[in-house]
Parts: C-alpha cells; structure tokens; sequence
C-alpha cells in the first residue's frame, strides 16, 4: 500500500497540472470523456485520485454531472492496468530487481532535478517487494502443513458455488476495500492467495467483484461536504458499479468462462502445476478488465439516464448559500491527492473574490439608501459578510496549510506561497469595504448634512472604478492567466489613484469656499480613500496570482 501510494503521488506530480487540463478540455461528449478517465487513471495509477479529482471538478463547476459520470466509467477501465502490473510479479521472483530500484530510487530523490523519477521509482520497488512478500508468504503457507489444513478446513466451508457464498465473498471484497481504501491493495492480497492455491479462483471473483463496489465509498465519503452536483458524480459511480456486479452475479457461470476461454485459464489446474501461479493471476487480471470494459460498454449509453436518476435520489436543497458561511469546494477528503488539492484551494479563492465583490456593490447601495428600514437590514448584511471574510481567509489559509505539509513540487509550492499572498490581500478588500460602511453608517446615524450632488457623482464615478478592477481580478482568478491581460488592472489603478488626487485637491478648495462643511468633507474624502486603497489590494491579488512582486 505504501508503494502504490509513493508511485501514484510521484506520477501526479510528473503529470498533475496537465492532467488537470486534459480532464477539463477532453470531456466533449461521453465517449470522450471515458476515453479521458481511461488514460488518466492508466497515467496516475489511482483510480480513487482520478474519481476524486472529477467530483472536485464537479463540485468546483469545472465538470457537468453527465461528463463526470463519463469520466468515471473510463476510470474503471484505466484501474484494471494495476492488476496486469501486479499479475506480472506473480509470474517471476520481482525481488531480483527490486533492490537495485531501491538503490537507483534514492539515488534520484537527493537529486533535487530527478527527486520525482526517484519517488516513482522508490514506490514502484516497494510495491513489487510487497508483492513478492505476499507471495512467499502465500508459499510458506500452503507448505505448513498446520496452517495449510487450517485454512484449508476454513475456506472448504465456503467452496460450494452457492448464492449465500458468492454473496459473502462480494460483501468481505466490499468491506476490506472499504476499510483499506485502496482497491489495488486487496487485489494484490487476493491474487497472493488464489495464485498460492489457498483460496479457490471462484471465490477470488467474487473478492474482486466486492472490490469494485468498495472502492466507490470513498468518493462518496468526500462528497458528503460537497455540493448537490458532486454528491451525485460520487452516487452515480457506486450506481454504476453496482449494477455492473448485479449483471454479472446474473450471468456468473457464461461469463466466468468467457475469461478463462480468454486467459487461457484451466479450471482443472492444480497448484502443483508450476504454471499455476501466473496463469491464476492472470486469469484474475482478464477478469477485472473484461468485467470493467463490458460494463462500461454496456451502460455508457445510458449516461443520460443514470444522470437523471442520480438526479432523482439526490434531489437539490434549493437553499441559498450566499449568507452562510461554508465553503464549497474544499473538502478534507482531497487531502490523499495534495497536489490537486491546489485546485479545490484556487477554486475556493475565487469563491471569495466574488464574494467580496458582492460585499462591495452592497457598499455602493448602501450610499445611496433613503429607507431606514431597508439601510439597517444592509448594514447587518455587510456586518455578516465581514464575519465571513474573515473565517474565509483562517480556513482556506489552515487548508493551504494541511497541504504544504505533504511532499509537494517545487511548482506546487511556489502555488501554495501566491495563494496565502492572495487570501490575505482579499481579507483586506473585505475590510476595506466594512469600513466605508460604517462611515456611512456614522454619517446616517450621526444626522449630519448630505453630500452635495457634485460629491455623490464624483463617489459614484470612484466606486465604479472600483468595481471595474475588482471585475478585472475575477476575471483573473476565473480564467487562464495567460490569457489576461495585467495592463487593463494597471491603468484602472492609476485611473483610480489620478482621480483620488483631484478630488482630494478639488476637496479643500470647496471646504474653503465653505461648499460644504470640513466634518462631511472628511467622511466624503474617507470614502473616497477606501477606494484607493481597494485598488491597491486589488493590484496585489492580480500580482500574486500573475507570480509578480508586490507594489503596495
């Protein structure tokens, strides 16, 4: 298990950026989208990794449910690559090789350009030295005689193909795959014990069926602190698994010798034979990958359908989530893949840009707000989204945290730094925002005289300004940074700081005529250096997602 762990990661990190782009861009239509899963599952060798990171993309809106459910069903066909890894350290003494790997491996992770090859390698040696320790095991048991007639005595009550057998085998596959959260890691233990002969090939079937149901839960352990959508990518997956086993319980005896006519598979063989081992792995192996590829065959013409009844199952809350506080999109359970974790994070950042964003065209409408009623609802409004902000940037920054905490790249790193740079700068834009609404609020409740309609103007033209940069940046946090354009933010800030610096010259000449008294002429210039300073902030959030140096 902590081969395959240590392999996987290492492969994300290689691939972990470009796999997050072929999986958002590759998903045109169902068959796309399996072919996609497919190949990403076969890159990352992780079919958990690749499940979790679709219903984080489900969640994140990157996904539509029907593209996922695609995405998945190809995951189940890349997993099976596992199994013929494994299958080929059945069929010869893997631990000849494995120790020069061990050597090559940590070789590499001191090299700081290769460390990654190094990990890959590290895992690859190992999971094949755990293979080959299940095996010998697996040898040394069949030949104790004690050991051999005690398991023997306990498996021989549960040889007969019976209903409540194979049923007990596909609830024991579930159960362990659940507990160990890796499906690989049970295949192995089953191949071990059929290939020694201690456990009987029919009741392997059946462990391997379970393991296909089990390794779905995980994904749905994640999802239950996602969204509706996500919730339902997870279900769809144990729905699909799940009546792919039903099938093939129904058409158990055809097709169990369908793969043995495929592997070549003698069921007569005893485990004397010394072709025993691997032809028994092997047939294991043809097993998985013929049941995953006829299930996907057979039902991804029914994604439609599986959508709607996912859909029917798990029905929307239909409640508004803007004024509580939750975030949406990370979620502890994508901490076993650290390096997309990054993702989830990105996504919650620009949650709370639009959020905020939000908070200040509240501001705006707070200016000019005449119902007293209707001005106090506002305000507490804009009090509770400062209250948000606020636990926003504590909880994302912990989750950064928890992340930088695992074996990163040195890209993934570099991510990590310009993320806490922008949740801070954007906790800053929210109290910002707060403050000019108490200076509004200090203006109402005080009774003081109004602003001049030249004042109101001029406010109104600074806070569109504002909000034209705050647009920019979550177009910035929204999209593609190389396709932005920083200038655009640049010339609004000067815009923005050239017109702080008339009005505030323009703002002593009318004190001086007594346009106005100095008390509103200070609330007045308050406002407007809210503003400033928000366009501040707003330039350093772009710069720290652009991976510039900070101005202000």
């Amino acid at each position: 298990m902590f081969g395959m762990k240590s392999m996987s990661e290492a492969l994300q990190k290689m691939a972990g950026p470009q796999l997050r782009h072929v999986l958002g861009a590759m998903t045109t239509n169902r068959f796309t989208g399996m072919l996609t899963g497919m190949f990403v599952t076969a890159a990352v060798q992780s079919s958990t990794a690749t499940t979790l990171m679709t219903v984080s993309f489900v969640n994140a809106g990157l996904l539509t449910l029907i593209q996922a459910i695609s995405v998945i069903m190809g995951a189940n066909i890349g997993t099976t690559l596992t199994a013929w890894i494994m299958s080929l350290g059945m069929g010869f003494t893997i631990t000849d090789f494995v120790y020069p790997a061990f050597f090559m491996g940590i070789i590499l992770i001191y090299m700081k350009k290769r460390r990654i090859v190094g990990d890959f390698l590290f895992g690859v040696a190992f999971m094949f030295l755990g293979l080959g320790t299940l095996k010998e095991t697996g040898f040394n048991l069949v030949q104790d005689p004690n050991a051999n007639i005690a398991i023997s005595e306990f498996f021989q009550n549960f040889n007969e193909p019976s209903f409540f057998n194979s049923l007990l085998f596909l609830l024991i596959g579930t159960v362990l795959t659940l507990c160990v959260q890796s499906s690989a890691a049970i295949m192995a233990i089953t191949m071990m014990l059929c290939s020694t002969g201690v456990l009987h090939v029919d009741q392997g079937i059946m462990l391997v069926l379970g393991e296909n149901v089990g390794t779905t839960i995980t994904a749905n352990i994640v999802a239950m602190g996602a969204n509706t959508q996500a919730r339902r990518a997870a279900f769809a997956h144990l729905s699909f698994n799940a009546v792919g086993v039903f099938w093939v319980l129904l058409l158990i005896k055809p097709f169990y010798h369908i793969v043995c006519s495929i592997s070549g598979y003698d069921p007569s063989m005893s485990p004397a034979d010394p072709n025993f081992a691997l032809k028994t792995s092997v047939m294991l192996a043809t097993f998985h990958s013929t049941f995953n590829i006829s299930n996907t065959l057979l039902q991804i013409w029914f994604v439609p359908q599986i959508a709607k009844f996912v859909c029917w199952v798990i029905k929307s809350k239909g409640i508004g989530e803007e004024e509580d506080f939750q975030l949406h999109f990370i979620t502890s359970g994508i901490m076993k893949t650290p390096e997309l974790s990054v993702l989830e994070a990105h996504k919650e950042i620009s949650a709370f840009c639009e959020r905020i964003q939000r908070m200040f065209e509240m501001v705006c409408e707070l200016l000019t707000e005449k119902d007293q009623n209707k001005f106090v609802k506002l305000f507490s409004r804009i009090e509770k989204y400062e209250n948000i902000a606020d636990s926003m940037e504590i909880s994302i920054a912990d989750y950064l945290d928890q992340v930088s905490d695992a074996h990163l790249s040195d890209d993934t790193k570099a991510k990590i730094r310009a993320m806490l740079r922008e949740i801070s700068e954007v906790e800053s834009i929210g109290d910002s925002c707060y403050n000019m609404a108490r200076t509004i609020n200090l203006k109402v409740q005080g009774k003081k005289e109004h602003f001049t309609e030249k004042q109101y103007a001029n406010l109104h033209e600074m806070m569109d300004l504002t909000n034209q940069a705050l647009t920019q940046m979550n177009q910035l946090m929204n999209g593609r940074k190389e396709h932005f354009d920083v200038n655009r933010c640049y010339n609004l800030e000067n815009e923005i700081n050239n017109y702080r610096d008339q009005l505030k010259s323009q703002n002593i000449i009318d004190v001086n005529n007594h346009n106005y008294t100095y008390a509103i002429g200070t609330i007045y210039m308050d406002l407007i250096n809210g503003c400033e300073k928000m366009g501040d902030y707003i330039v350093n959030v772009v710069e720290a997602r652009m991976g510039t140096r900070m101005r202000y």
